[in-house]
């Protein structure tokens, strides 16, 4: 299933409140940061609840992004409280600024109960972040400074918000050539297995040593963590057998020296 995030909050379906979302709060709540991420994960909650899935993968957008998404319930209720108080303060005002923005959402008690279904929806996604038994992040990484440095961000704000993660994937690991791949491109290009392996460890060495440096890092930062080293591929993983092969690798990861 793939969402359109977008596409709903063009429509005025806004996290499932219906079309009659329109006009302003429809662009009210495609405003907040993060309300991308909240539409999708709203509607993966509601698909849960009709269709049967074993697991969810959540793919988030890269750190900033996924911070963004982790710091909308509070967002949100900070907006409704401000939303109360113009109502409280400005009443009618509040009414035709409706009309003048294009909302065909009825009385206003109407238009916060939209809201406050609203609400709840997203106080539901805050439960399951939470909950670690129904959720954890997996973080993905690279053995470099800014990848770890990212890395290390996200894990400390997943640690103040309470989420569980327990997991970290070093991707991209640059490894020596198995003896078979050394024999298969000395006859590729008709010459020695000793000269394949020395000019792939020129190229590399320098590489592999700046990995290592970071996986010392990591190993040091994150000993309570699970964490499974990838190495870097020959070709993309793309299509349903390649991603079944890698998914073969992280259950059961390869064990190399860098």
């Amino acid at each position: 299933m793939e969402i359109d995030p977008s596409f709903e909050a063009a429509e005025g379906d806004v996290l499932g409140m219906g079309a009659q979302s329109s006009g302003l709060l429809s662009s009210l709540s495609t405003s907040i940061p993060g309300i991308d991420e909240a539409i999708s994960f709203g509607e993966l909650l509601r698909q849960v609840h009709s269709l049967e899935y074993d697991c969810i993968v959540f793919d988030t957008a890269p750190t900033g992004h996924t911070l963004r998404l982790l710091s909308f319930p509070t967002l949100m209720e900070k907006a409704l409280s401000k939303l109360v108080t113009m109502k409280a303060q400005f009443g009618g005002m509040f009414a035709a600024m409706q009309g003048m923005m294009g909302a065909s959402m009825g009385s206003d008690e109407d238009m916060f109960s939209r809201l406050e279904s609203m609400k709840q929806l997203i106080e539901e996604v805050n439960v399951q972040f939470k909950d670690p038994e129904k959720t954890t992040f997996v973080c993905v990484c690279i053995a470099e400074f800014l990848s770890l440095y990212e890395t290390e961000r996200l894990v400390q704000e997943l640690a103040k918000q309470g989420m569980d993660t327990r997991v970290i994937i070093v991707n991209q690991l640059v490894q020596l050539l198995s003896p078979a791949r050394r024999r298969e491109l000395a006859e590729q290009h008709g010459i020695s297995e000793e000269a394949v392996k020395t000019v792939c460890l020129a190229q590399i060495d320098s590489r592999m040593q700046m990995q290592k440096k970071y996986l010392d890092q990591i190993a040091e930062l994150y000993e309570d963590f699970h964490v499974v080293k990838m190495p870097l591929l020959e070709h993309e993983v793309r299509g349903v057998t390649a991603l079944g092969e890698y998914g073969k690798r992280l259950l059961d990861p390869h064990h190399f020296e860098v």
